[in-house]
């Protein structure tokens, strides 16, 4: 926290501008040693200055240093942004200098570490910044910007606060006895007091699995046996000839990805080989992948050839498919169809027919639209949910004690574990090793 730091800020590249980050203690005064402009230690906070960046009385480039004095700063430092020319070798020169004249280069992550280590974010903002870096549509972007704006942390803050005052009754209860005018801390108080966090954290871990969904994508797999049209129908969803097609059964021997958005939907799309027996060592290798990826599947897409009665194996892939969400898509109704399920839908790819269709039920299976009408109340990464998981479980186990009439000091333990979990997803108490790998994942400049 004593090291002046510095980072490229902006996408790695020729460009009209680049900012690069400086924080640290001495920021200031290591800047203006190779700023050619206003005295930047003489300054008031939130200024733009301009001036040059030079090197053994070398001008190295034209630049704008913008200051922000901490605590009043992303990460509650000193900071200094400056603005230079966007090509990567003046990019470079410059970090070079500021590299030789005191600062470090900063690692992943290590702004937003800083801003979390000096209270200005909590976990739930900081990982919502990267998710709203790689937001891919409207409602990944909102979904992030409210957490950002701490609608989580005050999501979590509210569950804490209703266990600490449990805790504390039970605390009080346990010490002091006599004392009148605490409640009655019995196993019917609790109960109901537990009843309903657990209630409210059952509706907050399902509008989450939506809410990850709309920010990371859907992992979708698109099976069936060889020669139903699956490339064709990926191609046909991307609008572009990504995957080979061909006649030939068996053409796809691996699996071929690509990422789709379709109206606030982002698709992680996998098509995979065909399912098939085979004796070829290569094409089974890629079958056996094909399984793997049905397992890992949020959505599936199941095609059929509706031109032909369903075999053996189509029924096969069916039950194999069959506890999972699942679109079973007819292909080829440009021809005499042979074969009707209910709730299918009938498509075209070689035509390009029916993706308005197959939308429409992505949406509907995926219910995305409903998080709008969430207010808020839901998570947005695995690592969050595991914890309300976590704290969830500790909440049934506090619930059959209760009904079971154990020792109130022992209901507590469980009750205290579901307060740490929630703790965890803010950051309030956590292991320093989950700050460490949380933060390694952020792009250098954040």
């Amino acid at each position: 926290m004593n090291d002046n730091i510095c980072a490229i800020a902006t996408p790695y590249g020729v460009g009209a501008i680049s900012v690069i980050r400086c924080s640290g203690p001495d920021t200031f005064s290591l800047v203006s040693k190779v700023f050619k402009g206003k005295d930047l230690t003489k300054v008031k906070s939130h200024t733009v200055h301009y001036g040059h960046i030079i090197e053994n009385n070398e001008v190295i480039d034209e630049v704008l240093c913008t200051v922000f004095k901490g605590p009043n700063s992303f990460d509650g430092e000193d900071i200094i942004e400056i603005g230079c020319h966007g090509g990567v070798y003046v990019t470079n020169r410059v970090l070079g200098v500021l590299l030789n004249n005191g600062f470090r280069l900063a690692e992943r992550g290590e702004f937003s570490k800083r801003a979390f280590l000096n209270h200005r974010l909590d976990l739930t903002e900081a990982e919502s910044i990267m998710d709203i870096i790689s937001s891919e549509n409207d409602i990944a972007l909102k979904s992030s910007l409210s957490s950002l704006r701490s609608s989580t942390k005050n999501l979590i803050t509210k569950f804490r606060d209703k266990i600490l005052n449990l805790l504390a009754e039970i605390e009080v209860n346990i010490d002091y006895p006599e004392y009148e005018d605490s409640v009655d801390v019995t196993h019917n108080y609790i109960r109901p007091i537990i009843d309903e966090m657990i209630k409210d954290i059952k509706v907050i871990l399902d509008n989450s699995k939506i809410s990850t969904i709309a920010i990371h994508g859907v992992n979708t797999a698109i099976v069936g046996k060889p020669n139903v049209g699956k490339s064709s129908i990926l191609n046909m969803m991307l609008d572009e000839n990504k995957a080979i097609v061909s006649d030939i059964p068996g053409t796809t021997r691996d699996l071929v990805e690509g990422r789709l958005n379709i109206r606030n939907v982002t698709l992680n799309l996998i098509d995979t080989a065909g399912i098939h027996e085979t004796e070829d060592y290569v094409e089974s290798i890629g079958i056996e992948r094909s399984k793997k990826a049905i397992e890992k599947a949020d959505l599936v897409l199941m095609v059929l050839d509706a031109s032909k009665e369903l075999d053996d194996l189509d029924n096969e892939l069916l039950k194999l498919t069959e506890n999972k969400n699942r679109i079973i898509i007819l292909n080829k109704n440009d021809l005499d169809a042979k074969i009707s399920i209910p709730g299918s839908i009938s498509i075209s790819a070689l035509r390009s027919e029916g993706m308005d269709i197959l939308s429409e039920k992505i949406l509907e299976i995926t219910s995305i639209n409903s998080i709008k009408n969430m207010d808020g109340n839901y998570l947005n990464n695995n690592r969050q949910i595991a914890l309300m998981n976590k704290a969830y479980n500790s909440l049934l186990n506090a619930k059959e004690a209760t009904e079971a009439l154990v020792d109130i000091s022992l209901i507590e333990i469980d009750i205290k574990d579901a307060f740490d979990a929630l703790g965890e997803i803010t950051g309030e108490s956590y292991p320093e090793e989950l700050i460490t790998a949380l933060f390694t994942k952020f792009c250098l400049g954040k």
